[in-house]
């Protein structure tokens, strides 16, 4: 091969194109999967069963129902949200893996059928991207030499995934399923033990500490400060149990 002098851009240049289809190497840097389903879902999950079920029991506690009521629309609100959120969390994620298969399919049989304009795709990519025209089409047929290298750098330069990361339909249903009834569960619990007023400024306040600690939790993962997205979410929670606390007590009052 004859040699080729790389400049200093074009070293950072090249360094930059084939970090993104190279293997964790220890001593990299790590950062977290923000892709896969089941994080997500767990996340929306544990946040919708707080923010649905402190709403429903503060809404019919609010319109001076017995103690039996609130469990028994509280553990209705759990059993038929969790089952919602778990069942639209599958077929989303269904619908999301088959149609990022298909279009991995179609990049495959691109580089079966016709190799040299994936080739040139690459290197018209890597030139854009500030590589020269000799060293972009060093890069792109280094990684065009294998068959799975290829489809994966296809595939992430072009889609922003790449095979086997598409996610599981049945773990995002499943992290969904358990996360909205563990946040549900958190404003129910103080009614299985007592009623009344006890009962309510115990799921007020099991309620504040939940949604502070989501948002910071949130925050946290997202790197933005924690002490501003525990109120955040504070307030969110705040707001939707106002508007139902109040709705159940006019209620309450005039059925009463």
């Amino acid at each position: 091969m004859v040699g080729v002098s790389v400049s200093s851009a074009d070293k950072k240049a090249s360094a930059a194109v084939a970090g993104r289809v190279q293997p964790h190497l220890p001593g990299a840097e790590h950062h977290r999967d923000v892709r896969g389903g089941a994080a997500r879902a767990a996340v929306f999950g544990i946040s919708d069963g707080l923010l649905t079920n402190v709403s429903l029991v503060l809404g019919v506690a609010a319109a001076q129902t017995g103690p039996g009521f609130v469990r028994l629309a509280g553990v209705a609100g759990l059993v038929a949200g969790a089952a919602s959120m778990s069942a639209g969390e599958y077929i989303s994620m269904s619908a999301q893996s088959e149609l990022m298969e298909r279009e991995i399919d179609v990049e495959r049989r691109a580089l079966r059928d016709h190799p040299r304009s994936e080739r040139q795709e690459l290197v018209r990519l890597y030139v854009r991207r500030g590589l020269r025209q000799d060293l972009a089409e060093e890069v792109a047929t280094a990684m065009m030499r294998d068959a799975d290298t290829a489809l994966e750098v296809h595939t992430r330069e072009e889609l922003g995934i790449a095979p086997g990361e598409t996610g599981s339909p049945v773990q995002a249903a499943a992290s969904s399923l358990v996360a909205f009834a563990i946040g549900a569960l958190i404003p129910l619990f103080p009614w299985f033990f007592m009623s009344g007023s006890p009962a309510i400024l115990l799921s007020v306040g099991l309620g504040i500490i939940a949604a502070f600690a989501i948002g910071a939790v949130l925050a946290a993962v997202t790197g933005r400060s924690r002490i501003f997205g525990g109120f955040r979410q504070l307030l969110i929670a705040a707001v939707a149990a106002g508007i139902t606390f109040g709705i159940g007590s006019l209620v309450g009052v005039h059925t009463g």
